[in-house]
């Protein structure tokens, strides 16, 4: 077993930042997923761990130790690729057999190790035909088992489960946990399947755009995402985020919504959009299992009043999506009592509502032009906004009953040409 320790490390290819000063502690024998969608760098981090690719900054220590100068193959770290690299031309027992040979063990514990682990991946009795004639399912077996029989220290698997069917990815997930209790390994896994993270890894770290988003459990990542983009990406059906503008109306503190939609805030909720008083628009965050119809049940939880727009049936469940004003609300109709077309009141409990500013963009390096849209109104500061965004959509703002109001685009004209000096 081994612990790392991922600090300070960034990539680069080129001009291109592939991840950006990445620290992350894993402790001996944890299960840690990286989870972010394609392209984030995910693989290449994993790459870094193994030996393949070189660190631009930073360090990766292993029990403490630097291993940047050590072989890869004297790492002791075993690899499972998406695309299986298993020796077609031999057979099952010898793709079974070859690191403890090259290992130089004796030929009476390679026998009992090899039929151990077929048995464990049940390709016992595939052992002496040739690898090219397993089925794709039977192939990821016999990937892992080879990884798997020489113990590494660190096992690193890169989207293995990718190309299996729904319900043979479900029962490798399951022999994964397994053996990684028996073996007590260090696993890291690359993904970009959130129920796999979910239900495999002890920690998982989200990366998005090179940069680390969130670390932690499973439940914590869940129940306290800590950006926008962490609450958007874990979950299904996804976290409503609705985003608005705060108003206060005769000392109710609203968030005012595109379309006309207002959500008054109370509780706990309230509080987090105003801790920080420079925040004067943002993202309200409710997870659809949160939402009820039926009676009240706290002082401080929100009512709002929908129409029933869309019904959808998932196994015991159906999904509603309501529809208030020019917004949509995604809940779960847990006693099927809901009917299309009616108009209900639903809750969104404060306790349960998280709210998100939008200061994380301000982190985020973006290698393109970046257009900022939604919501955006002629008493917003805009040299805020030129300050992030190369463009602003503020075509809305700009509108009276629906309509371009030319005084207003007039009064837009004035303060661009205050920001940039220039007609």
């Amino acid at each position: 077993m081994s612990s790392i320790q991922i600090n300070n490390v960034t990539k680069r290819f080129g001009d291109f930042t592939a991840v950006e000063d990445l620290s992350l502690d894993i402790e001996e024998g944890e299960f840690v997923a990286l989870l972010g969608p394609s392209g984030c760098g995910k693989t290449t981090t994993m790459n870094m761990i193994a030996g393949i690719e070189d660190i631009s900054e930073g360090s990766i220590l292993f029990d403490g130790q630097d291993l940047s100068s050590t072989r890869i193959q004297d790492r002791n770290i075993g690899f499972v690729f998406q695309n299986y690299a298993i020796f077609t031309h031999l057979s099952v027992y010898r793709n079974l057999s070859y690191g403890l040979e090259v290992k130089k063990i004796n030929k009476s514990e390679v026998d009992s190790r090899v039929r151990a682990m077929a048995d464990r991946m049940s390709i016992t009795h595939r052992l002496e035909q040739p690898a090219s004639s397993l089925s794709v399912n039977e192939m990821q077996k016999l990937a892992i088992g080879r990884s798997a029989i020489v113990e590494p220290r660190i096992f690193l698997l890169d989207e293995p489960l990718s190309n299996l069917d729904a319900g043979f990815r479900a029962y490798m997930r399951a022999e994964l946990k397994v053996l990684q209790h028996e073996f007590g390994q260090t696993m890291i896994y690359v993904t970009h399947d959130q129920i796999e993270a979910m239900s495999l890894a002890d920690k998982i770290a989200i990366i998005d755009q090179g940069k680390l988003m969130q670390y932690g459990s499973p439940l914590d990542i869940y129940n306290s995402p800590d950006n926008r983009f962490v609450a958007n990406f874990i979950g299904s059906p996804g976290m409503n985020l609705i985003d608005g503008k705060l108003r206060e109306e005769k000392s109710q503190l609203k968030l005012m919504v595109h379309g006309g939609a207002e959500i008054p805030l109370k509780g706990q909720v309230k509080s987090n959009f105003t801790s920080d008083g420079s925040v004067h628009s943002g993202s309200f965050g409710i997870r659809p299992q949160d939402i009820y119809f039926g009676d009240k049940r706290s002082s401080n939880d929100i009512e709002m009043k929908g129409i029933v727009d869309v019904l959808e049936r998932v196994g015991p469940k159906r999904i509603v999506h309501l529809q208030v004003s020019e917004t949509n609300f995604i809940a779960f109709d847990d006693q099927d009592q809901l009917k299309l077309g009616e108009k209900v009141s639903f809750f969104l409990p404060s306790e349960k509502s998280m709210a998100f500013d939008h200061s994380l963009i301000k982190n985020i390096k973006i290698n393109k032009p970046l257009m900022i849209a939604g919501n955006i109104q002629l008493n917003d500061n805009l040299e805020n906004y030129k300050k992030i965004a190369d463009i602003i959509d503020i075509s809305g703002g700009l509108e009276t009953s629906g309509l371009k109001d030319k005084s207003k685009i007039d009064i837009f004209l004035n303060k661009v040409k205050e920001i940039h000096n220039e007609t």
